[in-house]
């Protein structure tokens, strides 16, 4: 079957009249559409001001940073767009907005002024709605105004983001002016049609492969690494996200009793926290963990296909991504009917000790981001010898030809977050995990202790117990950590009052 023969498949559902006088009735007697909803957005000038800094590290490049494309997910459907997180930051634009749509930094000239002072000027490529005459305004199920709704002007667009706008069919002869004397780098990861033209042009000037490439990886590297030091708004909507997920953990922990009487208690509980995600937010920053009993060993066990039982653990590991697309991350680990046993509350307590040792030496001057993980680990190792778990001293287990007590948590202990769950991952390794902690960075502390019920290095008592216990971080103007997760209960008593309460 050639690709025209599917193409003509896929809309065989969709048999549209095609004549000319059906053409001219769908396009007259409409009203204007409806004023406002393109108010320029809190994040512009913050967005502005991230776009110089960029610009300063690639002076003389013309930077091509595209929205991305939309993916089908099945047939002629497509899974809901979500921009490069790149774009998205550099532009303060979240959410669906444009598909297809490319930022790119032009360098000016010399004696000429960028935006702001900068070295670049701004200006956003997308394709605008169509007039309501054309055959897309009806029959373009990706596009068409009848079909997705109504997309905005080039004006409209502009006032929004703040960044001048044009139309997407004029990229290809902005991209190829001055090839060859002006270097081009592109985020080459997010758009298939962009990474082929931009090549298309870098080939036709006699652009070398290799060096365009190297030249393209700087720059995710350093749209990565304009990441790691979150500005205020940013940081607003950190705070507003973390907000949202004890919303919508509260609404998990209702569904409890629920859970427990259904042959897939799991998915009762993920499916209450999804939806309070999309009730307050754009929807879920990550595929909702929420593993009862011995699941919660699998580390990324999303499955949720399990039965809740009264007496169990739950860890659930859950996020709310806000319409900015800034997402918390935040693990708890409760008790299904409101009450620890001794042992799980021994090893829950232990699972703090090392959370609260990792906050700690965050607190310490010049404190390294791989430091954290340090101080988290020689509680588990020293917990996990105190119990009699390792065949050899905490100290040794510690030591780099050692490290038994990983056996029960092969995981880290923080990652940078952000507009990305797992945000700044393409930044260099002396900037994330061999860097300082500055003022501005924002990381999640996520110790935990796993312990498998087919485990027979553990005593008896221990096995199908997990527990993981996770925070968000942000470090103050001053150096200063603070957890900004503190209002989601997390010590064992206040998290059996928190459940007890919720299920009254």
């Amino acid at each position: 079957m050639t690709s025209d023969q599917k193409d003509t498949r896929s809309k065989n559902r969709s048999r549209q009249p095609k004549s000319a006088e059906f053409r001219k009735f769908m396009g007259d007697n409409w009203g204007p559409r409806p004023t406002g909803g393109y108010e320029r957005t809190e994040a512009a000038p913050f967005a502005q001001q991230r776009r110089v800094k960029l610009g300063e590290q690639f002076r003389g490049v013309r930077l091509v940073v595209p929205a991305g494309a939309l993916v089908t997910r099945n047939n002629d459907n497509d899974y809901r767009f979500r921009p490069h997180s790149a774009f998205s930051h550099l532009t303060g634009l979240g959410t669906d907005r444009q598909p297809n749509a490319v930022l790119v930094l032009n360098p000016v000239r010399e004696g000429e002024i960028g935006e702001a002072e900068g070295t670049h000027t701004a200006t956003i490529y997308f394709r605008p709605r169509a007039s309501r005459k054309s055959e897309e305004f009806y029959s373009d199920s990706r596009y068409g105004e009848l079909w997705v709704g109504v997309r905005p002007s080039l004006e409209e667009f502009e006032r929004m983001s703040g960044i001048h706008c044009e139309h997407l069919d004029t990229l290809p002869d902005v991209l190829a002016k001055d090839a060859g004397q002006v270097q081009i780098a592109m985020i080459a990861t997010s758009d298939a049609e962009v990474t082929a033209l931009v090549n298309e042009v870098r080939a036709g000037a006699g652009i070398d492969a290799e060096s365009a490439k190297t030249l393209d990886d700087k720059l995710e590297e350093a749209t990565s690494e304009l990441r790691l030091r979150k500005d205020a708004w940013e940081i607003d909507q950190m705070r507003r996200a973390v907000a949202a997920t004890k919303e919508g953990f509260e609404q998990a922990i209702r569904s409890f009793p629920r859970a427990t009487r259904h042959f897939r208690g799991e998915r009762v509980i993920e499916g209450a926290f999804g939806a309070r995600a999309r009730e307050v937010g754009n929807g879920l920053g990550y595929d909702t963990i929420a593993a009862s009993g011995e699941h919660a060993a699998t580390l990324h066990w999303i499955e949720n296909d399990g039965e809740v039982r009264d007496g169990d653990l739950i860890l659930i590991d859950a996020g709310v991504e806000l319409d900015s697309l800034y997402t918390a991350d935040i693990t708890r680990t409760l008790p299904v009917n409101g009450h620890f046993t001794e042992i799980q509350r021994r090893v829950y307590e232990a699972v703090l000790d090392a959370a609260d040792a990792a906050f700690a030496r965050a607190n310490e001057p010049d404190c390294i981001f791989s430091d954290v993980h340090d101080a988290a680990m020689e509680v588990i190792a020293k917990r996990l010898d105190e119990w009699g778990i390792l065949p050899v001293s905490w100290e040794k287990s510690l030591e780099p030809e050692g490290q038994y007590h990983r056996r029960w948590m092969v995981h880290g202990t923080s990652h940078h977050l952000g507009i990305d769950v797992h945000d700044c991952a393409q930044a260099r390794q002396e900037m994330y995990s061999g860097a300082r902690l500055e003022p501005g960075m924002v990381f999640t502390i996520e110790p935990g202790l796993y312990f498998r019920k087919d485990d027979l290095a553990v005593p008896e008592e221990y096995r199908g117990i997990s527990v993981r216990i996770e925070d968000d971080i942000l470090v103050g103007p001053d150096g200063k950590c603070e957890r900004i997760s503190a209002g989601i209960p997390r010590t064992a008593n206040e998290v059996e009052a928190w459940v007890q309460s919720l299920l009254q």
